[in-house]
């Protein structure tokens, strides 16, 4: 029923009534919206169970098993390369999911990093003044991301390499100290062998870290208070490598290195990187900052020329302008291309199967399911996987898209 209200208004009554609120199950949005929500997940589960029930039965039918339980089965391969220990006819195919993961984030990880790095300067270097810079730049951009990723890759691994030297003539790339070395078969270099005490000197960087990161926001907060900028790179620098380097020195250094020796055809001790990794590590991440190149030079043109102008006025060294003014302005429109970016880097991981680089699709979804079947859950992971991971990565950068896109007034 509605109500009335009756308001006095300088010895005037005025009536004004409010309308009746009927609840309709069909024509609320709130409520239609949640109904639809739930009927669409009930839907979507219904599905997943009648195909995995339904496979279930058939593979019953056919004397097939269904399920994990292969993974606790022993494996009877051994991987050319791995992060982890591995022996074979003890370990199983659970340990070898572990390290086709391991693997694949691996040079997942370390091509991000060597994407984001080569990008980023690619990108600045197109926008150069100077001819030769920003042509040399975009010869690079054009040829790299013009030819297909798999010929990149086989290029590496069948044409760069075969002008490398034999193991018993590598190349010293530690100029003469005998630490690394470079040949046919891939890189080796030293490998680290911390003591017992090297935990402090861990926890003293983690501290050390922590410091920084809470110096660099009170220099920032002081800035924005008085107007006034403080020192932030070399003060750092200093807290992340002095406070580590005494923790280091008074526990008694308690690391010491395995060095790469020869010993008849092969090099023993240190670690190795084979030529499958090198390969695809390089031809990743060539291919994919040519690219990101692209996006840092869009995002830093779509930022107004009067800016870099106003901050060269009020006495802003170009590099100042750069970093303070255009590209914290950019990172809005560079940040969506370079969440695909990322995805497609570990994605694409996958075609090292072409070179023999031991990741998740060559040991797991290849090597053992040649040699244990099951073939629908073996690639059921893998698919899972890839998943898990692009999702992850897209949502910790939308997470930082989130933070610095810029807020209109």
């Amino acid at each position: 029923m509605g109500g009335i209200v009756a308001v006095g208004d300088s010895g005037k009554e005025s009536m004004h009534i409010k309308p009746v609120e009927k609840f309709d199950f069909f024509h609320d949005e709130r409520v239609r919206s949640i109904f639809f929500q739930f009927l669409t997940v009930l839907v979507v589960c219904w599905v997943v169970w009648f195909l995995v029930s339904n496979t279930a039965y058939n593979l019953e039918k056919r004397g097939l098993s269904f399920g994990l339980d292969f993974l606790g089965l022993v494996a009877p391969f051994d991987p050319d390369f791995k992060l982890i220990s591995f022996t074979v006819g003890v370990d199983t195919y659970g340990r070898i999911l572990l390290i086709g993961i391991l693997n694949t984030l691996y040079v997942s990880f370390l091509t991000i990093i060597g994407t984001t790095f080569l990008g980023f300067s690619v990108g600045i270097m197109r926008l150069s003044s100077n001819w030769l810079v920003s042509k040399v730049a975009l010869s690079f951009v054009e040829v790299a991301r013009n030819v297909p990723l798999l010929i990149q890759i086989i290029f590496w691994y069948s044409v760069i390499y075969a002008v490398l030297p034999r193991v018993k003539q590598s190349l010293d790339l530690s100029l003469g100290a005998e630490l690394a070395f470079l040949n046919i078969r891939g890189l080796y270099i030293p490998w680290p062998v911390p003591g017992d005490a090297f935990w402090m000197t861990i926890a003293a960087m983690l501290v050390a870290l922590a410091g920084a990161w809470f110096f660099r926001r009170w220099a920032r907060r002081r800035q924005d208070i008085t107007g006034r900028s403080f020192p932030v790179f070399l003060p750092v620098a200093a807290i992340i490598i002095i406070f580590p380097a005494f923790v280091f020195l008074i526990t008694g250094s308690p690391l010491a290195w395995d060095i790469p020796r020869l010993e008849g055809f092969n090099f023993a001790g240190g670690a190795s990187l084979p030529r499958a990794f090198i390969s695809l590590l390089m031809a990743l991440i060539i291919y994919h900052s040519a690219y990101l190149a692209e996006a840092v030079r869009a995002g830093v043109l779509s930022v107004s020329k009067g800016q870099s102008e106003a901050a060269l006025a009020i006495g802003l060294r170009p590099n100042k302008v750069m970093s303070l003014v255009v590209i914290p302005q950019a990172m809005p429109a560079g940040v969506p291309p370079m969440i695909s970016l990322w995805m497609n880097i570990v994605k694409n991981s996958s075609l090292a199967t072409a070179i023999g680089y031991s990741d998740l699709v060559a040991v797991f979804m290849q090597t053992s399911l040649n040699t244990a079947g099951h073939a629908i859950e073996i690639v059921g992971i893998t698919m899972a996987f890839y998943m898990i991971i692009s999702l992850t990565i897209s949502g910790l950068l939308n997470i930082y898209n989130k933070r610095v896109q810029l807020v209109e007034r």
